[in-house]
């Protein structure tokens, strides 16, 4: 069962701060619980464990048979929260390097994350001879980087298999009612899932968004929405037996104490898409009107010999929030060495795993030893429960956050400033004005 321990940390702070805190997250737990706080529009996440559509669960499940039947690739079209969420699932629990495993399902794509076009060219030669499948992700169906690739991709399938052919392999997974891509695929017949009207893209993981794609790579999605249940049960419940409440307090009493980053560490590579998840999570719901930490991750231990000393030594402006998993699934040991040229005998007989919980242990002391608070986040065994889990602890303990910060955490206004330009730039129309003075500015 998830839990958080917060005693790394207390020596940091000057004061008790949890009976302080408590009036102000009850106020919070009510406003995620009821949906009446800033934002309360797109609270559909907090309830939908128990609450989401069963129909379409079983068709999401049907759509994945499918593909793992008919297709070596899929190809996932989407960005920010329209691909990090399950593309951190699919590593986190197939493993980084999945695509590159034997397996009975198909390799899995992603796409449309950026504008790079030597990085979909990749994609494409990866497809070339191979039987693919498209799942395109975007509730307009007008953001540029998925808008752009999906072009692509569609010709590429419609190519292949004409445009008959193509309809049965491409699932776009968009606004319910309205939308450019919603429009398209009604027009062209293709199978379509629901980007819900109440959940937020960084909240979406557990809607057909995450799922589709995470059921196609051969994850157990009902354990995973049956962990997201318990820890919805348990964040029910007003109080610090809430882990979140837990979590969300400790790191809203060190950012009023001065620190102004956190640092997400994991001691294992297969969590790296994960904490990339958690960074647009608490990123964009807490990043606003010149508040909230700023959100960084780390892999341990590779990172420790390039970050470490920064982190061991440069400017106190940090603290820790270490995942640890339980046991890993491949056990492996030391095997003793005659020559001992390593001077690693002491280590034979000893697992993988007890190398792995003793360096995570001298790195915590190390840390606050040097200044750097931390807190651990018990996760349990790395699969689909313990996962479903940690992503609605991470989800409603940024909800939590956002309110005790007093923003609206489920709002990105900061994000349309680049598109702006961006759209002015490329010519769209409508922006001739706004072309003329930002390329005005690119020339001084």
């Amino acid at each position: 069962m998830l839990d958080v321990k917060t005693f790394h940390m207390d020596s940091f702070i000057p004061m008790p701060y949890e009976e302080a805190l408590a009036p102000r997250l009850k106020l919070a737990q009510e406003k995620l619980q009821k949906g009446n706080g800033a934002g309360g529009e797109f609270t559909g996440w907090v309830h939908l464990p128990r609450d989401h559509d069963k129909e379409e669960y079983a068709r999401i499940k049907a759509a994945a048979a499918k593909i793992r039947g008919n297709s070596g690739a899929l190809v996932v079209i989407g960005i920010g929260g329209s691909y990090l969420g399950a593309r951190g699932v699919v590593e986190c629990l197939q493993s980084p390097n999945y695509n590159l495993k034997k397996k009975d399902g198909p390799n899995i794509y992603f796409v449309g994350n950026g504008l790079s076009s030597d990085a979909m060219g990749d994609v494409m030669d990866l497809v070339d001879g191979v039987d693919f499948s498209v799942n395109v992700i975007s509730k307009s169906g007008t953001t540029t980087e998925p808008a752009v690739a999906f072009r692509f991709f569609r010709k590429l399938l419609e190519e292949r298999y004409g445009r008959e052919g193509a309809r049965e392999r491409i699932f776009a997974t968009t606004d319910c009612r309205r939308g450019a891509l919603k429009a398209l695929a009604d027009s062209e017949k293709w199978e379509t899932f629901v980007v819900p009207d109440d959940i937020g893209g960084r909240y979406s993981v557990l809607t057909a968004v995450g799922l589709l794609p995470i059921a196609a790579a051969g994850v157990d999605i009902d354990g995973l929405m049956h962990g997201a249940m318990v820890m919805m049960e348990r964040c029910a419940v007003s109080g610090y037996e809430c882990p979140a409440w837990r979590y969300a307090a400790a790191r809203y009493q060190l950012y009023r104490d001065g620190k102004s980053v956190e640092i997400l560490g994991c001691f294992d590579p297969a969590f790296r898409m994960m904490a990339e998840w958690w960074k647009q999570l608490f990123g964009e719901s807490e990043g606003k009107e010149d508040k909230g930490l700023f959100p960084a991750s780390a892999d341990f231990t590779a990172d420790l010999h390039s970050m470490g000393q920064y982190i061991q030594q440069g400017k106190r402006l940090m603290f820790e929030t270490v995942v640890r998993f339980g046991p890993s699934a491949r056990q492996f040991s030391v095997a003793p060495d005659e020559g001992n040229g390593d001077g690693l005998n002491f280590l034979a007989g000893r697992s993988m795993d007890f190398i792995r919980d003793k360096a995570a242990e001298g790195t915590l002391l190390a840390h606050t030893e040097g200044g750097v608070p931390n807190l651990i986040v018990e996760a349990g065994e790395r699969n689909a429960e313990s996962l479903g889990q940690l992503i609605y602890f991470f989800e409603y303990a940024c909800g939590l956050s956002g309110y005790l910060l007093d923003v609206n955490p489920f709002d990105q206004p900061g994000v349309e400033a680049y598109k702006q330009n961006m759209f002015a730039l490329l010519g769209k129309p409508g922006y001739e004005d706004r072309r003329s003075e930002l390329e005005a500015k690119l020339a001084r």
